[in-house]
């Protein structure tokens, strides 16, 4: 346990805004070897290539131990802290799943306000104070979690092809939302598909915690990012994509 604890103090120490945290997520072991040999201080998974490594459908289509006991296995095969992309928590209740954090080594998570059974996203109201109950079951635990709460109100247009200037009407409910999260305690919040700079730059100055952003193909370079003070840069599935897109040209090839 004091090894996982510094692993979380290490993980919280490194969101400083304006000095992002890069995470180019992994989705096994051999990967999550290769982002640390590659120098990234920090593993973090992408729930979209874990699943597709255990052959399920990404947003909760895998059973949630299955996808714990891989991020176990990447825990356990680096010498580095590691964020879970815990998705919207597998439907389990708070103590349950840190108790399953905590056994899988991970330092941190990424908790996700879109019910997938429903198809919509969560009423903020309950889901922080589902969050409060995590962030209190793990404290009461003695466990230091670096919980981030992932935020989809951007997400849903941005996968429908919204075009540019669309994103700053949505700033103020990602806001609400956001800063409720915050009050319940979480380290970290995560307008996933948040790019337009102008909204992003209004979000970061009216909420009270460190930002994370994806790095979307629209969104501004890292060093524009640091300069409106994200704290941390993730890449979700892209990588996981890129690389089997290319695995598959190389196939096509073999038979040119």
């Amino acid at each position: 346990m004091t090894e996982l604890q510094d692993r979380c103090d290490l993980l919280r120490s490194l969101h400083r805004p304006g000095v992002p945290l890069l995470l180019p997520n992994a989705w096994d072991v051999a990967t999550a070897r290769a982002v640390v040999a590659a120098g990234f201080p920090v593993v973090a998974t992408t729930s979209a290539g874990v699943a597709a490594t255990l052959g399920y459908e990404d947003h909760e289509g895998a059973p949630g131990e299955e996808m714990l006991a891989a991020a176990a296995r990447i825990a356990a095969g680096v010498d580095a802290p590691g964020t879970v992309d815990a998705e919207a928590g597998y439907w389990m209740e708070p103590a349950d799943l840190v108790a399953a954090l905590r056994s899988a080594g991970a330092a941190g998570c990424n908790l996700e306000d879109t019910d997938h059974a429903a198809g919509s996203l969560r009423d903020p109201g309950p889901h922080a104070e589902w969050l409060g109950a995590v962030r209190q079951a793990a404290s009461e635990d003695g466990y230091g979690l670096v919980i981030n709460a992932r935020v989809d109100v951007f997400l849903g247009p941005f996968l429908a092809g919204a075009g540019p200037g669309t994103q700053a009407e949505l700033v103020p409910e990602a806001l609400r939302r956001a800063n409720a999260y915050a009050e319940a305690g979480v380290d970290c919040v995560y307008p996933i598909a948040l790019w337009e700079t102008d909204a992003l730059r209004r979000f970061i100055s009216e909420v009270r915690v460190p930002v994370n952003v994806a790095r979307v193909p629209q969104a501004p370079s890292l060093a524009e990012l640091g300069a409106v003070g994200v704290a941390r840069v993730s890449w979700g599935p892209f990588l996981y994509r890129d690389a089997m897109a290319r695995f598959a040209d190389q196939l096509a090839s073999l038979q040119a």
